[in-house]
């Protein structure tokens, strides 16, 4: 009975697991790398280390790619290496919190755009107004850095491209899809690292904390997430992956002393509400297809053995 539940709720722990590990890793990046190498830097050793550890775990040249994989590979890779490389651009002036919010407008507009039902217009309406108290439009937040913000805007269509792209090779095994698409994302971030901090890439220092900051918000990330796919459908998946904007909040505020005002804090709610709505109801129409399926299946077969 123990081993049941423990086999229950180890796909729940693993998400878990995976978003506090990305917020560590990258609340470690802006505090140790940042200063040293700048945010170009910072993503070219993170990513550069990311793929490096995954192409040696995975080893992707075992399998043959037709060319029509190479090609959603490569757009696949350079979405996810642009998407890191304007996140950390963002994260120069915005709150952690904040600029993990706005990205995610991005996979939630990939959602919703892909759905029909009525439900997930409140989903986008309580998206839009939790942008729309973030967003510096207005005198009550315009402490947020516009150019910061756009960065961000830039994250969450990147990560829209992303997510679109990787459908494309969605038929691949995840480790070979995950682990070529880093090795692309680093040839698109390296050279932009390299012109902005040159040499500083090389310290002892940089490459150590980069291999560890590589190591907790990737590699670990994506192992869980691998584990939590494996035992979860997809919907339960997006459900709590939705809590990544109000974990990266607090603990930029425990770890970075990143303070967010209670509007910020509001905003950052709505958002991570309208992604496990949007989840949820996915969630739920699937179950119903499958239930439909199942009864005219079940009617086919009677009507055959009349």
């Amino acid at each position: 009975m123990l081993m049941q539940r423990n086999a229950v709720w180890l796909p729940w722990l693993a998400i878990f697991a995976s978003v506090l590990f990305l917020g560590l890793g990258t609340s470690w990046a802006k505090h140790s790398l940042f200063p040293a190498v700048g945010a170009q830097g910072t993503t070219a050793v993170r990513v550069g280390f990311s793929a490096l550890i995954l192409l040696l775990l995975c080893r992707p040249w075992r399998w043959p790619l037709s060319a029509a994989d190479r090609r959603a590979a490569l757009l696949y890779g350079a979405a996810l290496g642009l998407m890191n490389l304007s996140f950390y651009m963002a994260l120069r002036t915005l709150p952690f919190g904040v600029a993990v919010a706005i990205e995610f407008s991005g996979p939630l507009a990939v959602a919703v755009w892909a759905s029909r039902r009525p439900l997930d217009f409140v989903w986008v309406l309580l998206a839009v107004a939790g942008l729309g108290l973030l967003l510096p439009l207005g005198h009550a937040v315009s402490s947020l850095d516009p150019v910061g913000v756009l960065w961000a805007v830039l994250a969450a269509v990147c990560w829209a491209s992303y997510i679109l792209f990787g459908k494309r090779i969605g038929h691949l095994p995840v480790a070979h899809s995950v682990s070529l698409g880093l090795a692309m994302a680093a040839l698109v971030v390296l050279p932009v690292g390299v012109v902005h901090a040159g040499s500083a890439l090389l310290s002892p220092s940089v490459l150590l904390v980069g291999l560890g900051v590589a190591a907790v918000s990737s590699a670990l990330p994506i192992s869980l997430e691998m584990v939590a796919l494996k035992r979860l459908p997809p919907q339960a998946f997006g459900i709590m992956l939705s809590m990544e904007p109000a974990v990266a909040a607090v603990l930029a505020l425990l770890l970075l002393d990143e303070q967010l005002s209670a509007v910020q804090w509001l905003a950052i709610g709505l958002i991570v509400l309208a992604s496990m709505g949007s989840a949820l109801t996915a969630s739920m129409a699937t179950l119903v297809k499958e239930k439909s399926r199942s009864r005219a299946d079940a009617l086919q077969a009677d009507f055959s053995a009349k």
